[in-house]
């Protein structure tokens, strides 16, 4: 489904409420089948989804569908750049995860599915793009949802003299975790406790083990001050307050990630004044002439910033991709499309990258603008809930009112001999802020002040929390050789890199939010 000119015709707003579309289904469900021969015919798929559309108003997508629609959604993300191996995202079908507890822990095992520290054959750092898939929406009932905007995200605290420590944007948020029951350490990247809503449990808190976030601490390949600024950043940008809409079905809670390109970091998380603001003292300590702006200090500290952030990703062993080379990859990508017959919708004002604009080729042309389905979308509810903490009035579709607990899961520890073998030699101790291995468990689940905690049910075996991803014919980006999907069996983990001919892009974390 195609709605031209996105920009002038805003998007129609979500009603949980309402069944699914009809013609949205079957468009979804011709070009499965258009673009995955082995289905067969659409027909009788069609009678079938008509007659659940006719009996529950929505209906169950097979793994397949399921597969297929979440690669296509990235394949239409307007404001990606790194969409040209979008054929190699890892789907994982968490549909039957209903629980808070269990779907906390499939979010853990999300980000070390994607970080590379799931599994001893695979190298921490080896980040590969996926996505979570819980249960879709069903029309007129509450949903389970995630309230963070991203999975991995810094705290920020304003201080009595105005000051702040961390990230300003995470003020409000932060402000009520803390009000919630959050007890945090008040440094400059403290990592936000998962907020997960659910139907019957309403608002609980969790947060995340050392396990689950990679971080990488921040130098620079000439400036040996830069260390000493305790700069870090986390290798996994996973985004999880956007709705996927497949065929008509609505997924409220679907993260995703891809990793990073050094710009997102080095030049706005880290650069924007209304963020970390680091470029003022990076010129100091680089001795440069702050006193006008033609001196173009900001932009020699911005470069040197984002050296800094490349440098250290690459010698930490983590995947990072730079501006030059993934805007090639997407020029790349425009023409394989254009190729296939597809027009590929972009929204120039976030293909550009931040810094040097006017030196990478997607600058210099013009993109097709328009929202295909499927998709992602930012909810005006969930923005806010993101932003600041609170829904305001109950929503159409909030969970009934439920006093929120706060929890911090127990890892689920690595074996002895992989603990005590330590981290590879690719991810050297002083190059990596948390531990990733055999952690110290956390402390047991925290109730809200003055709120008696409620017993915390068992977290599911691994077996049931960790289903096979499901997969679709995979088709080089370059060669176009069809072959089958790389299948993965989470239990043995992800497949290496090493299997794969060339380095994979970057997707864009935040799309069509800040970063």
């Amino acid at each position: 489904m195609a709605v031209p000119g996105y920009r002038d015709v805003p998007i129609e707003e979500w009603d949980p409420a309402a069944p699914v579309d009809p013609a949205e289904a079957e468009d979804f469900l011709r070009l499965c089948h258009a673009e995955n021969p082995r289905l067969g015919p659409v027909e009788p798929r069609l009678a079938a989804v008509q007659s659940e559309l006719d009996e529950t108003g929505t209906y169950q997508h097979t793994a397949d569908e399921l597969a297929y629609g979440a690669k296509v959604a990235w394949r239409n993300a307007s404001r990606c750049i790194g969409r040209l191996y979008w054929r190699s995202l890892v789907v994982l079908d968490r549909r039957d995860v209903t629980t808070a507890d269990g779907i906390s822990e499939a979010l853990v095992h999300h980000l070390q599915l994607a970080a590379g520290t799931d599994a001893p054959s695979r190298e921490p750092g080896t980040i590969r793009p996926v996505i979570s898939l819980f249960a879709p929406a069903v029309p007129g009932r509450p949903f389970p949802r995630v309230w963070n905007d991203q999975l991995i995200r810094y705290a920020g605290y304003r201080n009595a003299d105005d000051s702040v420590t961390g990230d300003p944007r995470s003020i409000e948020f932060t402000q009520a975790m803390c009000r919630l029951g959050w007890e945090s350490k008040r440094e400059a990247f403290d990592v936000l406790p998962l907020a997960i809503e659910t139907p019957d449990e309403g608002l609980r808190l969790f947060e995340l083990p050392d396990r689950a976030v990679l971080e990488v601490p921040l130098a620079h390949p000439e400036f040996a001050w830069f260390a000493d600024l305790g700069l870090r950043w986390h290798a996994v940008p996973a985004i999880s307050n956007m709705r996927l809409t497949i065929g008509g079905v609505h997924y409220p809670l679907a993260p995703f990630n891809g990793w990073y390109m050094g710009t997102e970091i080095g030049a706005r998380n880290l650069a924007d004044p209304d963020r970390y603001d680091m470029l003022p003292e990076v010129a100091r300590l680089m001795g440069l002439d702050t006193s006008r702006a033609s001196t173009l200090w900001k932009d020699r500290a911005l470069v040197e910033l984002n050296r800094a952030v490349l440098w250290s990703f690459e010698r930490a062993g983590v995947k990072i991709s730079d501006h030059h080379t993934e805007s090639e990859r997407f020029l790349t990508h425009v023409r394989n499309e254009e190729r296939a017959g597809r027009q590929v919708p972009a929204d120039w004002s976030w293909i550009v990258p931040p810094i040097s604009g006017g030196a990478t080729g997607v600058f210099h042309r013009y993109y097709h603008e328009a929202d295909l389905r499927p998709n992602f979308y930012l909810d005006a509810e969930a923005r806010t809930l993101s932003s600041t903490g609170h829904a305001g009035p109950v929503g159409r579709h909030a969970a009934p009112p439920v006093e929120p607990s706060v929890a911090r899961p127990e890892p689920v520890l690595a074996s002895a001999a992989w603990a005590a073998a330590g981290p590879p030699a690719v991810l050297r101790p002083e190059y990596v802020a948390l531990p990733w291995f055999a952690p110290a468990p956390r402390s047991e689940a925290l109730p809200l002040a003055g709120v008696e905690p409620e017993p915390q049910s068992a977290l599911e075996s691994e077996a049931e929390a960790r289903p096979e991803a499901v997969s679709v014919p995979w088709v080089d980006p370059d060669v176009g050789s069809a072959g089958p999907a790389p299948r993965v069996a989470e239990s043995e983990g992800a497949p290496d890199d090493a299997a794969e001919p060339r380095p994979a892009p970057a997707l864009r974390p935040a799309c069509p939010v800040i970063h």
